[in-house]
């Protein structure tokens, strides 16, 4: 299994072992092309919501908010063939890679990035990491900028998910999924807010909710359900129920 759904061997960045290396941009998503869904953070509600139904997957405990990219097991429908992205949204997901950050046991950040990804080279095709002296690259510093930003927004939209887990606002829910043949199937494994149980959250909490956009974000979430009627089991599904990851 890959780490981290789309990589595949991470290797930490340092201006030594990568001193000459650079990074070609594709614009492909081949990577993707077997992830089915994928976490967003709270920032990115808005624009996620126009193209994906947005849910949370996890336990009963412990929830992240993720958009389903298609309906069946190992398959972005959201792909195109030649590996073009066919949404008006992106993911910050996959718009980071080939770079991660690596969390050490003491809770340090390390950027790392993916071997595997095709784009690498050392012929100086792309971007490179560091200059001739060793320094970070504006790129470099641009991605690292990036990374920190979407790890600053993934403890913030913890605190939504706790916030929603702590007042028991979501249940178990599952999707209809059309097939080729025009018959439905279920996708689950996943949760959804309870319209009911959060109109019914005290007026502190609805206060607290409100003040810091998650009110909002809930209602979002909500809202974007209207998005699994775009997705289609395909011409290879199975009679085996799907499942976000």
């Amino acid at each position: 299994m890959k780490q981290l759904l789309i990589y595949g061997q991470v290797e930490p960045i340092n201006s030594e072992a990568h001193k000459d290396l650079c990074v070609q941009a594709k614009g492909q998503f081949e990577f993707a092309r077997e992830v089915n869904s994928a976490p967003i953070v709270a920032a990115e509600f808005m624009a996620a919501a126009r193209d994906f139904a947005i849910v949370f997957a996890g336990t009963e405990e412990s929830v992240v908010p993720v958009v389903i990219l298609g309906g069946r097991e190992n398959a972005n429908q959201f792909v195109g063939e030649e590996g073009q992205w066919t949404a008006s949204y992106v993911p910050a997901f996959f718009r980071r890679y080939p770079f991660v950050f690596a969390e050490g046991a003491d809770g340090t950040l390390t950027l790392c990035v993916d071997q595997e990804y095709p784009g690498l080279n050392r012929d100086g095709k792309g971007e490179r990491l560091f200059d001739a002296e060793g320094n970070r690259t504006q790129y470099l510093a641009t991605m690292l900028n990036f990374l920190s930003e979407y790890q600053s927004q993934f403890v913030r939209t913890k605190a939504f998910c706790d916030r929603l887990v702590s007042l028991k606002l979501l249940e178990p829910a599952q999707a209809r999924i059309m097939q080729a043949d025009g018959t439905a199937r279920a996708m689950t494994g996943f949760f959804a807010v309870n319209r009911d149980k959060l109109r019914q959250i005290s007026d502190d909490d609805l206060k607290a909710m409100f003040r810091t956009d998650e009110l909002e974000l809930c209602y979002v979430h909500l809202a974007s359900l209207n998005n699994v009627a775009k997705l289609t089991a395909g011409d290879e599904a199975t009679e085996e129920p799907a499942t976000t990851h």
